[in-house]
């Protein structure tokens, strides 16, 4: 068993996931995390880090629930990116969806949210975080109509796509500058267990033909271009930057 667990009715659901998300062969390669179930759904820990505590996926309470009610609307810089101006819902790709936060930004928003997640951990808490979203009176009906997860990569994925995304939104890893500095929790613990996207730059090349309307790239502003390739425009704020790649208005 990958996912500990001490509730005995909650094996079939947590083998399902060992399954779906291949954890087995995962675990065989590290051993310096481990998973957990409990009240709080699906759990990652640090082993050799204990103070780090949790890192799980909650879109119905804490932070994720604050930004949905609180967090500015389409006056965000998020919003403004992806071209959510003059009533547009688009239909978003979130090619590096990661524990899902941007991507849960957008659905509240109004946009119909297409996760694609290949590191099985992530995939995994994502799919959980969901499953519990999906389950819960308030959120629950447009969360299902609103997100959803397909597991992969998404070099693979996004050459497969029967259908055109009006944005691709790409948010891929980059090296934390400050290396003496302690990073939060979570980029800590991914930059452990994902590593970094050295292959990050050939995203674009998939993306920008699949896009029918935009690209966008989430970056931290001292990083580069991805690809070199220069943005049509960008919008800022304090720490990062979304260069804008504008194939079409968005209408």
């Amino acid at each position: 068993m990958v996912i500990q667990c001490a509730f005995k009715e909650c094996r079939p659901y947590l083998n399902e996931l060992e399954t779906r998300f291949g954890l087995a062969q995962w675990a065989e390669q590290n051993n310096g995390f481990r998973l957990n179930y409990d009240y709080s759904g699906l759990s990652l820990y640090k082993t050799d880090e204990p103070k780090l505590g949790a890192i799980n996926v909650d879109f119905v309470t804490g932070a994720a629930a604050h930004r949905r009610k609180f967090g500015g609307g389409k006056g965000q810089a998020i919003a403004k990116a992806v071209g959510l101006n003059k009533g547009a819902t688009p239909v978003v790709l979130d090619a590096t969806a990661g524990l899902g936060r941007d991507g849960f930004v957008l659905a509240s928003l109004g946009c119909n949210v297409i996760l694609h997640e290949r590191h099985p951990v992530v995939a995994a808490l994502l799919y959980d975080g969901l499953q519990r979203a999906y389950n819960d009176i308030e959120i629950g009906a447009w969360m299902k109509q609103s997100m959803s997860l397909i597991f992969g990569s998404s070099h693979t994925l996004l050459s497969q796509c029967e259908s055109m995304p009006d944005v691709v939104y790409l948010d891929p890893m980059f090296p934390h500058r400050e290396k003496s500095a302690l990073v939060k929790k979570e980029m800590r613990v991914f930059q452990e267990l994902v590593g970094a996207d050295t292959d990050a730059d050939d995203l674009l090349e998939f993306a920008y033909p699949l896009a029918s309307k935009r690209v966008v790239v989430k970056r931290p502003d001292y990083a580069p271009f991805l690809n070199d390739k220069t943005p049509s425009m960008q919008i800022k704020t304090k720490k990062n930057r979304f260069d804008v790649y504008v194939k079409a208005a968005m209408v």
